[in-house]
């Protein structure tokens, strides 16, 4: 083997684990984005740190840079349900962030005897008997490796979770934002939901300057669908101008346990590949962060059956996502979610200056 594991895709998911692995370990790393600047792939995200992510930090031991950092830092969400007119205004302590600058970041912090290859593209794996066969492209140019254990963290569309379950379907969305010069007086975080658009949600919030207005929809239609969403959000002083652009791509929402795919055969998932993002926010960062750790001690450890041990390992996390498809499942509900903005449970209220 030219590499004892090659990890495909360097988000949050991958890039925690090639940081977090033995110095020993012969690793290759394959990631879309340039190694700095705004050129090359994004990932389309509202950008977004939620608590949970922000302890992992803690676990880590490392500090966010102010790079990274969007502005404003805003404390609350404010809750719109389109269908009956109710807005209500809760605490929340997300870390606002450059999506992007952060991913390159998270970058930065791989050892450097992990061979990282920027700007390249996995085109085929390949199932051997000792391992397995990646054919990847590195600035144009096509290579051939070979690694004992592979492992994707490609995201939503993952090549490698097509190639472990060719017939296995998840719930997918539509993820559709676009950026505006934020014309608000006053910057704000928003959750919106109206089930005549999407049964997930959609969101709002400002960033450096812009506006940002997202959703994740059926992917039938999604584009008239998000278009259909603005129009609607026009009566609550949400003030769009010009596109500065349009970001899609497409998101997955787990909707039972199944969905929450670990991996076989020296092959494993991690991050949004394997399914590990919340039903009910979209939220990924954090169980990225999470399954590739819970990874990383297997191969640090040389566990005999590491399939094995990741799927049990993982157990508490697919518990605490499945948590989150009941709550989605209560949250998108019309009638459920008229009586819990109603009870007025955690709203603050909003003091206004005379």
């Amino acid at each position: 083997m030219d590499y004892d594991i090659a990890i495909i895709g360097l988000g949050p998911a991958g890039a925690t684990l090639a940081r977090l692995l033995n110095p020993d370990l012969r690793i290759l790393a394959l990631d879309k984005k340039q190694e700095c600047g705004e050129d090359g792939f994004q990932k389309p995200c509202g950008g977004l740190l939620a608590t949970d992510a922000q302890r992992s930090f803690v676990r880590f031991g490392v500090n966010l840079p102010t790079s990274v950092l969007a502005d404003p830092q805003i404390f609350s969400v404010k809750t719109y349900d389109l269908q009956t007119s109710l807005i209500r205004n809760y605490q929340r302590t997300y870390v606002n962030i450059n999506r992007h600058r952060f991913d390159l970041w998270l970058k930065t912090l791989i050892p450097a005897n992990v061979d990282v290859r920027h700007d390249s593209l996995c085109r085929k794996i390949i199932r051997q008997d000792d391992g397995y066969q990646i054919q990847f492209t590195d600035e144009g140019v096509h290579h051939l490796a070979t690694a004992k254990y592979v492992v994707g963290a490609d995201g939503a569309n993952s090549m490698v979770r097509r190639m472990l379950y060719p017939e296995h379907e998840i719930r997918k969305y539509l993820s559709i934002q676009q950026w505006f010069t934020d014309k608000h007086p006053v910057p704000f975080y928003s959750c919106i939901f109206d089930n005549t658009v999407t049964d997930c949600y959609a969101w709002s919030m400002s960033k450096d300057g812009y506006f940002i207005v997202g959703g994740a929809f059926p992917m039938k239609n999604g584009n008239q669908h998000f278009e259909n969403l603005k129009t609607r959000l026009l009566p609550y002083s949400f003030t769009f101008g010009d596109v500065v652009k349009t970001e899609k791509c497409i998101v997955l929402c787990p909707s039972k346990m199944s969905d929450f795919r670990c991996g076989q055969d020296n092959a494993f998932l991690i991050g949004e590949a394997a399914g590990f993002i919340s039903a009910s926010s979209l939220e990924g960062i954090s169980y990225a962060f999470d399954s590739a750790e819970i990874l990383s001690k297997i191969f640090n450890d040389n566990v005999s059956h590491p399939n094995r041990a990741y799927h049990k390992n993982t157990l508490k996390l697919r518990l605490k996502l499945f948590s989150k498809i009941v709550k989605a499942a209560i949250l998108t509900s019309p009638f459920l979610r008229k009586l819990i903005m109603k009870s007025n449970i955690s709203h603050v209220d909003i003091i206004t200056p005379k």
